[in-house]
């Protein structure tokens, strides 16, 4: 459970939204007292993801090629800034 303050609702009510996005109880206090409590809403179609089920989980990576830590730096140069 995440707290925050009355002043942190005004002004980083963003933050806050995506705390309760993720599912996290937020207790709003003002001057050190609880005054409120957001949690968030139980949607029926929104689902746990059980992400041991996935093709990508269960690949098996066993044969694959890593990649050295050159060819890793050599990439990660390459692909700077494009994002």
């Amino acid at each position: 459970m995440k707290t925050a303050t009355v002043r942190d609702l005004r002004n980083h009510y963003t933050t806050l939204l995506a705390w309760l996005g993720a599912g996290e109880e937020i207790l709003i206090t003002q001057r050190g007292t609880t005054v409120a409590r957001l949690v968030p809403e139980q949607d029926a179609k929104r689902g746990r993801v059980d992400w041991s089920k996935s093709d990508a989980v269960k690949r098996d990576r066993s044969k694959e090629r890593t990649l050295s830590a050159k060819q890793s730096a050599a990439f990660l140069k390459q692909a700077a800034g494009q994002w």
